[in-house]
C-alpha cells in the first residue's frame, strides 16, 4: 500500500509511478549524462525517498555527493553512495550501494546504516541475501534508454527471478507511469528510475 505522504504531494512523474506500482519507496539513481540537475529531481520526491549517487566518472564526485547530502538532509531523504565506502564516510551518507561486481568481496557492511545491492540474476540475488543487505535493486525489468537493444527481464522473468527470495526487492529499468502498474502484484518495496523521475 502506498504511504499517504505520496498522495499528499503535488503530482509528478515520480509520484504517478510510485502510486501505480503501489510501493512505499521511490529510488532515484543519479546519472549526469541523462539528468543534468539531480537536485531538482530530489525536490520532486517525498521524504523517505532514497537517492543513490552513482556518477562514477563525475569530475567532482565528492562535491556532487556533498551537495546531495545537504539537499537530502533538508528533504528528509536517504542518500546512498554507489561503490565507494570511503565516500560514504566523507559525506556522512546514510549508506552504501553495492554494484553487482562488489557482491563477491564487499567491505565490512556492519559499518553502514543502509545497504543496497544491484542484482541481475539469481546468483547475485543469493549473494545479496547472504550479505543481509537491506534491499536488492533488480534490473533491467523493462526496455531501457540507458542500454538500447540490450535484453531485459520482462514481467514474467522478473516474477520468476524474485520468487522466494528473502531479501526485499526494488525494481529498476524502463519503469514509467504506463507500465508501473504491472509491478503491483509482486509486493516489491520500491521502484527506481533515472529519467522517468526527472519529468513532470
Amino acid at each position: 500500500m502506498v504511504k499517504p505522504f505520496i498522495e499528499k504531494l503535488p503530482s509528478s512523474s515520480a509520484m504517478r509511478i510510485g502510486i501505480a506500482a503501489a510501493v512505499p519507496h521511490l529510488i532515484f539513481m543519479t546519472d549526469e549524462t541523462r539528468v543534468a540537475n539531480p537536485f531538482a529531481v530530489c525536490e520532486q520526491l517525498p521524504a523517505g525517498s532514497i537517492i543513490i549517487c552513482r556518477d562514477y566518472d563525475h569530475p567532482d564526485r565528492i562535491g556532487l555527493a556533498q551537495n546531495l547530502r545537504r539537499i537530502t538532509r533538508e528533504l528528509q531523504q536517504f542518500l546512498l553512495i554507489a561503490g565507494d565506502a570511503a565516500l560514504v564516510r566523507i559525506v556522512a551518507a546514510d549508506g552504501l550501494h553495492l554494484p553487482e561486481h562488489m557482491l563477491g568481496s564487499p567491505p565490512n557492511l556492519a559499518a553502514f546504516g543502509l545497504v543496497s545491492a544491484a542484482c541481475h540474476n539469481r546468483r547475485s540475488l543469493k549473494r545479496a541475501e547472504n550479505l543481509n543487505v537491506d534491499f536488492a535493486l533488480v534490473s533491467p525489468v523493462f526496455k531501457t534508454n540507458s542500454h538500447p537493444g540490450a535484453p531485459f527481464l520482462g514481467v514474467h522473468r522478473f516474477a520468476r527471478l524474485i520468487k522466494g527470495v528473502k531479501v526485499p526487492v526494488a525494481a529498476l529499468g524502463g519503469i514509467h507511469s504506463t507500465n508501473a502498474a504491472k509491478l503491483k502484484p509482486f509486493n516489491i518495496i520500491g521502484v527506481a528510475a533515472i529519467e522517468a523521475f526527472a519529468s513532470r
